[in-house]
């Protein structure tokens, strides 16, 4: 009598749906691939145990965590410890953190803090300790689950092909995909291989198979949208994307 959700939010529509067709409404879960992979779940009433510090299931959120798992929301710019009902950062400790990605210790330092994972998920955590996931880091996609960070995928294809960094060329950004909730995008002003080679050098560099964009994700544009201050227009670029790859 118990489904569980996870990797993407549970739409309402499609909740409802699988419990007209099969008589168990699911309930809403969170986890990561390296949280080994559950943080937190929403628990039926039937299954909830008598002296359970949380009771029952909470619409809108992802649960309160597992026993033995700490979870914190921290502030995006200085760290600061939020408390409850406030947004920002959700990092999570506790035994289901994994030690690292294998042989990527760069990878590792980002994704690891003083123990913490960092999550990527913007979030709140209400005074019952039920977790709402708000939002999610704009320069992250979430695929099947894994948090794919688009600086590290820019950096790398820079690096494989020999880029000017100072020079901005390309960027990378994430449009929505029916079977992994997101994919990776890449929109530049020309690039000296073809995406078929570029994706060789990147699985040859070691990237995370779920990092590397495929080959037809590539598309060339006139320039890179920018702000007045130089920086890479996050919004445009995402509203680009989505116009290229609808």
């Amino acid at each position: 009598d118990n489904v569980t959700a996870g990797a993407e939010k549970l739409p309402v529509e499609l909740s409802e749906a699988f419990q007209k067709r099969f008589g168990v409404r699911p309930v809403e879960g969170y986890g990561a691939t390296e949280l080994s992979p559950v943080v937190s779940t929403n628990i039926p009433p039937s299954r909830v145990q008598p002296g359970a510090p949380h009771k029952g299931v909470k619409d809108g959120t992802v649960g309160p965590p597992l026993p033995g798992v700490s979870v914190k929301v921290v502030d995006l710019d200085t760290g600061e410890d939020l408390g409850r009902n406030r947004s920002g950062m959700l990092l999570v400790t506790g035994p289901n953190v994994m030690k690292g990605y294998l042989k990527r210790p760069d990878l590792t330092a980002e994704a690891i803090r003083d123990g913490w994972y960092v999550t990527g998920d913007v979030a709140m955590i209400d005074d019952d300790g039920y977790i709402h996931i708000t939002g999610r880091l704009a320069r992250f996609s979430k695929i099947a689950g894994e948090m794919v960070p688009h600086i590290r995928v820019e950096e790398e294809i820079q690096k494989v092909l020999a880029l000017d960094e100072e020079q901005l060329r390309l960027a990378v950004t994430g449009v929505p995909d029916p079977r992994k909730g997101e994919r990776l995008v890449v929109l530049h002003t020309g690039l000296p291989q073809p995406p078929e080679e570029i994706c060789r050098l990147l699985t040859q560099s070691g990237l995370p198979p779920l990092w590397i964009p495929s080959p037809d994700s590539f598309r060339q544009i006139a320039e890179i949208p920018v702000l007045g201050t130089g920086k890479l227009d996050i919004k445009q670029l995402k509203q680009l994307a989505q116009q290229l790859f609808q």
